[in-house]
């Protein structure tokens, strides 16, 4: 079954205070972006990688692979005007049935067990997100007060969610709503039931310099 991913970086850096968008950051020796192609890279050298980019990083992005020698086969898209957009331009170089994944482009840390976990479970259940259990108490804002609630009836959400491709695909034929807040909620909207499984606690999304520390801690220390 062929297997796809969609990197999707189409981030400015705001939170992170620099103008450098976050994904050309250096961690670990080289740009974040770099660590997480090279993840689905490592799994599958066979996997079709679809990048997903602003037109005006484009070359910014060229200039990177050539200086740091990187020649992992990728296919770059130009990003749309939201998350939704530029997936559904990533989508159009999907061209063959199997499984296709979405993943954020500044979560570089996402283990090997993970990535196959989800490609195989999604080969048989067709939507499939990697969740982490929420360990700190979480409060509901009720107006200006607020409630302790149960927090094992909560998941925190990571990439990359992996789907069957024409599932996908009919997902982002449908028109965009600001309730789609990731790829699973586009499936979702189309009354299909999506899968669980275990994410990896590593697989932070890098946004903020604090996080950046963290990415570079990791991956310094250990094996992802």
């Amino acid at each position: 079954m062929k297997q796809y991913v969609i990197i999707v970086a189409g981030g400015k850096g705001l939170r992170m205070g620099t103008e450098l968008p976050k994904q050309f950051l250096d961690v670990g020796g080289k740009p974040v972006l770099m660590h997480t192609i090279n993840a689905f890279h490592t799994y599958n050298p066979q996997m079709k990688i679809i990048l997903v980019l602003p037109d005006n990083q484009r070359d910014y992005w060229d200039g990177l692979c050539r200086e740091y020698h990187f020649f992992v086969p990728h296919v770059v898209v130009g990003g749309g005007e939201t998350r939704f957009h530029s997936v559904k331009n990533g989508l159009s170089q999907v061209d063959a049935s199997g499984c296709v994944g979405v993943h954020d482009g500044v979560r570089p840390l996402v283990s090997q067990d993970v990535i196959a976990r989800c490609y195989e479970l999604a080969a048989r259940e067709k939507a499939v997100v990697p969740v982490t259990d929420v360990v700190e108490t979480v409060r509901h804002l009720e107006g200006t007060r607020s409630v302790t609630v149960d927090r094992s009836a909560y998941k925190l959400v990571q990439t990359p969610q992996v789907f069957d491709v024409e599932v996908l695909k009919e997902a982002y034929r449908q028109s965009y709503s600001p309730h789609f807040t990731d790829d699973a909620s586009v499936v979702e909207a189309l009354g299909i039931p999506v899968t669980l499984t275990d994410g990896n606690r590593e697989n932070i999304k890098i946004t903020t310099p604090f996080d950046l520390k963290v990415a570079a801690a990791l991956l310094e220390s250990c094996s992802i």
